[in-house]
């Protein structure tokens, strides 16, 4: 049977989430690349994604991205602070973050897991007991009893 390159991709990019959580030096920290740095554009083709901008403002620029069927929400920020203040307020969410330098993609775990091959960061997770289920509950449609049984 013959690996894909998709594949081989994914799995490296597991190898070395598993490998940063071991905390000896030495390799571990080759594997994953330096943080990639620079405009939402650039960090886009970093990643192989042609952005579909949702916001461009003078404090945060946000598009959205593909990653074979995935999308993920990929943000850039002109300062750490806003940067902070919007990952405290985007991961009671829930959700998979990969954080890099005044940037954020946003995503499913494994497609954002496979991001951090080509564009580094640190992976942090959103408040699993806000949103368990992994979709964005909060105003949904409550009227009304809506027992499915």
């Amino acid at each position: 049977m013959r690996v894909t390159r998709p594949m081989l991709a994914l799995s490296g990019a597991v190898a070395i989430l598993a490998l940063a959580g071991c905390g000896s030096g030495g390799k571990d920290e080759a594997a994953v690349p330096e943080a990639v740095t620079g405009s939402l554009e650039h960090i886009a083709a970093e990643a192989k994604c042609k952005p579909n901008m949702q916001t461009d403002a003078d404090t945060i620029r946000q598009a959205l991205c593909k990653k074979g069927k995935e999308k993920y929400v990929l943000a850039t920020f002109s300062t750490d602070r806003g940067q902070r203040e919007w990952l405290n307020g985007a991961k009671d969410y829930g959700g998979y973050y990969l954080v890099g330098r005044k940037w954020v993609a946003v995503g499913q775990q494994k497609t954002v897991t496979a991001l951090q091959s080509s564009l580094g960061g640190t992976m942090e997770e959103g408040s699993e007991h806000m949103n368990p289920g992994g979709s964005h509950n909060k105003g949904g449609h409550d009227g009304g009893s809506s027992h499915h049984g």
